[in-house]
């Protein structure tokens, strides 16, 4: 298996879909719904069905509307990418891990922050749980460098940060990880193949880049060894959000 497949997709998907880049495109490309409640997420995703399979669903949305909002997206036949960042105790964590494994959720997150017993407790949480979520453990945000880091008291460069992060979670059998896309090849180079690497801070050409530090497009991205592109406002803030995730696609499809 090549850095540019994912095992997080079925193999009957990847079978059926391996001679259609788009198709494959399509199946890697997890669109952000950070939009304030319920009735927002469901009108964005009538606009995308049909282009897109991914969605996640962050803090925003969550906190406003529960665990409710993740029902009529699953219904649809979407997937669904439940990215809390789960930072606490390690007993309260394995318990919302649990409790989020209920949910139909294909993936989650908690954040390496938390530290190798949090992560390990997170681990241990999905023993035995029939068809359990990816577990990803979010290393260092994007919105994040060198400077943000150092005042909250790391003084490594994000790559080296990010690298000790992903390490700590190997050690947790942790094989999921979110980084920004400049540190892909690092976290690649860890986990091996089997790794599955999420990867937001996405911009396509043209994109504004916001409150992102570390970004990169999309082809770039998956020629590192991205196994998921997350996007957000390059497509859910523009007039066609449609015809903004078909161009991301057709990025995406160059590198594969």
């Amino acid at each position: 298996m090549s850095s540019s497949e994912t095992t997080a997709i079925p193999a009957e998907v990847a079978e059926a879909v391996k001679a259609d880049p788009i198709e494959l495109a399509r199946q890697r490309l997890i669109v952000a719904l950070d939009v304030p409640d319920s009735k927002s997420s469901l009108r964005l995703i009538a606009e995308l069905e049909g282009t897109c399979q991914w969605f996640k669903v962050g803090l925003e949305l969550f906190v406003a509307a529960g665990p409710a909002v993740l029902e009529p997206i699953i219904a649809r036949g979407h997937n669904v990418f439940l990215d809390l960042k789960l930072h606490d105790i390690p007993n309260t964590v394995a318990g919302a891990v649990r409790s989020a494994a209920g949910l139909g959720v294909r993936m989650l997150t908690v954040h390496a922050g938390g530290g190798p017993a949090m992560l390990a407790a997170a681990k241990q949480a999905l023993a035995g749980v029939a068809n359990p979520p990816e577990l990803l453990a979010v290393t260092v945000l994007t919105s994040m460098d060198s400077e943000q880091l150092h005042s909250v008291g790391v003084d490594r460069a994000p790559a080296t940060q990010v690298e000790l992060l992903a390490r700590m979670g190997l050690d947790a059998a942790i094989r999921g990880f979110v980084c920004s896309p400049q540190e892909v090849a690092v976290v690649r180079a860890l986990t091996g193949p089997n790794g599955v690497l999420v990867i937001p801070g996405i911009r396509p050409a043209g994109a504004a880049i916001g409150d992102q530090k570390r970004v990169a497009g999309p082809a770039e991205a998956l020629r590192q060894g991205a196994s998921y592109l997350v996007v957000g406002r390059p497509i859910t803030q523009t007039p066609n959000p449609a015809e903004a995730a078909k161009a991301i696609l057709e990025e995406m499809a160059e590198a594969l």
